[in-house]
């Protein structure tokens, strides 16, 4: 038998599809198989191009792979090409091959013998395993997530884990400042130059995009620009979304081009979104716990306040009285004012705890926010000293706030002085004041739908750890040391946010600063000019002023009041009691009530019952607890404890002049 009768016997035997390829990539052998396989009649595969049973858009790709083995031919097992490999039919058909390559000399120069075996079957079960894998990788981090305490427990874990499952170096999760102007790498493995490679303006593009960004090579000329720059290699970036808003992205990095295929992508995308899921539903429940932490705090304190302010009350009241006794003795009449003095700090003491509760009174209007940010830099600049840069700026337009001016000067003065003393050594303060717009997609944000007034208030001082940022807004926590501060300035600006209708928003980390912003409702209408002040009261003239207190030493401290400013005042100490006497022919100009009175009804409750016994009954209340002044449509004028001899008169002659009884 000849050589070349060996040879094509050699050739049909081989289980495997054979193809000799010349010179110029034309076919120029096949076996039976090889016309099986890729489905062409006897002979019609001979002088080809052997890129025609390669799809079209790998032609090129492969004619650049053949002429570069042909310049350098060796012997190439079978399965280890590292690419994947499709073979093309007539119909259109694909299917996944394996390809051995060998050189072979000859008498008509040199030629190549492509070994092909069908690997589809192969293939599949390979998936299928992978694809188990990937199940098991996505399970494990799902119970992670559910015994996790925080979002450490799972983002630390994420990128050894997904680096192992997806055989490659470089795996890091990444999260965006809130001012989207830099990039956090919160966890990351192959990271060797600690993130010196990140390319952090490529980085928020990418994330900012929102998509999956998928980089098959490097090297290749036509390859976007990356984060992580290499010489050759593949990359992905996966956006972690928060309500449709990314927060951050997972990277990662392969040595080999176009490692990433259809199931890796869909195992990084579903672990994206798990994470993106537990980290929202993390902080969400942080938020929550917070709020009602803060809230059950402020419950305490409103109920504290209250009886704190009672306290004052007969304190100040009883200081007031032996003001008047001691007029004539100058040296008593200095130890009263300075323990008045005292009294009146403790009711600021009061009113901040009030403040962070929302149980003060607020009197809101429009507010002209420009104006009020002159008055607010003068003062500090007079205040903060000389190593203290402030800059205050007001974008135009900018309609009015619809806010308390004191309360929101003493909120902007707060902030302000917190900032100075973050800056032992000096640093600068901006107070940026802008419009706001929340819309109605806006599900994550706490504000109603509407337009706000935001003033920012920033400050290059030393920032807070994560620990005391968590409870910054706590009363009576502070870092500062003691005597320096009452911890109460940043809860006292957080109720009166809430209490407006707005919000308040803190951003800190150690070394960059502290950045809160303050959100108002804008008014409605412009802000008009203040009215004038009241003119001074008359004294009373013997009217009958009923009061209404439960508190004995209060009740005491209100009936000495009353008859040093010229009234006859008669005292109960209960709502049944003031039901009783107006029911009967009791005498009684204006009534003088406390809103809380214990068991039964209270001052709100009290006046209404008043009101249907005698229509034209005037009322006063005061409390040193809560802020709302209405009931079924009634409105009635609010007295603040601990309050002054001078305003107690003040508000029974106002309430007599508008009465008819």
């Amino acid at each position: 038998m000849s050589a070349d009768a060996s040879f094509a016997g050699l050739f049909e035997a081989v289980p495997d599809a054979l193809l000799l390829v010349d010179g110029d990539g034309r076919i120029v052998q096949t076996n039976a198989q090889a016309e099986r396989l890729f489905g062409y009649a006897p002979g019609e595969l001979l002088r080809m191009d052997v890129e025609t049973l390669i799809p079209a858009a790998a032609r090129d790709r492969h004619r650049r792979y053949r002429e570069s083995y042909m310049a350098r031919p060796h012997v190439r097992p079978m399965g280890v090409s590292g690419q994947s490999l499709i073979g093309l039919r007539p119909d259109g058909s694909q299917f996944p091959v394996e390809i051995a390559l060998s050189p072979i000399g000859g008498a008509h120069g040199p030629r190549y013998l492509a070994s092909v075996r069908d690997i589809s079957e192969t293939q599949r079960a390979r998936q299928a395993l992978v694809r188990a894998r990937y199940d098991a990788l996505a399970a494990r981090i799902g119970q992670l997530a559910l015994e996790a305490q925080d979002e450490s427990g799972v983002v630390d874990a994420l990128p050894r884990l997904l680096a192992d499952a997806l055989d490659i170096p470089t795996v890091a999760v990444l999260f965006v400042s809130s001012d989207r102007q830099s990039v956090e790498i919160r966890a990351g493995v192959g990271l060797d130059d600690g993130g010196a490679a990140l390319d952090e303006a490529a980085l928020l593009a990418g994330i900012g995009a929102g998509e999956t960004a998928v980089t098959e090579d490097f090297a290749s000329a036509d390859a976007p620009r990356f984060a992580l720059p290499a010489a050759a290699g593949s990359g992905v970036l996966v956006p972690l979304l928060d309500r449709g808003r990314p927060m951050g992205a997972l990277l990662a990095r392969a040595p080999r081009p176009r490692h990433f295929d259809h199931d890796a992508l869909h195992l990084l995308r579903s672990v994206a979104n798990l994470t993106a899921a537990f980290v929202q539903r993390r902080r969400t429940e942080e938020q929550l716990a917070h709020s009602q932490r803060l809230d059950a705090i402020g419950q305490l304190t409103g109920g504290i306040a209250h009886d704190f302010n009672n306290l004052l009350t007969v304190m100040s009241g009883s200081l007031q009285l032996l003001e008047l006794e001691c007029g004539d003795k100058p040296e008593a009449g200095e130890l009263i004012a300075s323990a008045l003095r005292s009294v009146g700090r403790g009711a600021e003491l009061t009113g901040k705890l009030l403040a962070f509760a929302r149980r003060q009174r607020l009197s809101p209007r429009a507010v002209d926010v420009p104006a009020l940010l002159r008055d607010v830099e003068s003062m500090l600049k007079r205040t903060l000293g000389d190593s203290v840069h402030l800059h205050v700026h007001c974008a135009a337009p900018l309609a009015a706030a619809y806010a308390d001016p004191g309360q929101l000067e003493a909120a902007l003065l707060n902030l302000a002085l917190n900032a100075r003393d973050a800056m032992p050594r000096g640093g600068e303060i901006a107070i940026d004041a802008s419009v706001f717009e929340v819309a109605a997609r806006d599900d994550g944000s706490e504000l109603a739908e509407g337009d706000y007034l935001r003033v920012v208030v920033a400050d290059t001082g030393r920032g807070m750890a994560p620990e005391t940022l968590a409870r910054a807004m706590e009363p009576f926590f502070t870092t500062k040391e003691a005597g320096r501060g009452s911890g109460l300035g940043l809860s006292m600006v957080y109720g009166f946010a809430k209490q407006s209708g707005g919000d308040l928003r803190i951003d800190s980390a150690l070394g960059y600063g502290t950045r809160v912003e303050l959100f108002l409702p804008a008014a409605r209408a412009p802000a008009a000019a203040p009215a004038p002040a009241g003119g001074a009261h008359a004294p009373g003239r013997g009217e009958t002023v009923l009061v209404v207190e439960d508190d004995a030493a209060v009740r005491a401290i209100a009936l000495a009041f009353l008859r040093a400013s010229g009234y006859r005042a008669v005292a109960v100490g209960s709502a049944g009691e003031a039901l009783r006497y107006l029911a009967g022919e009791g005498e009684a100009a204006v009534m003088f009530s406390d809103v809380m009175l214990g068991e039964g009804m209270n001052g709100k409750e009290l006046a209404a019952a008043a009101r249907r016994l005698r229509p034209r009954l005037p009322v006063v209340l005061t409390s040193g607890y809560e802020t709302e002044t209405a009931n079924a449509g009634e409105a009635f004028d609010l007295l603040r404890k601990p309050y002054r001899r001078e305003q107690v008169a003040a508000a029974i002659a106002r309430a007599i002049g508008s009465g008819d009884a």
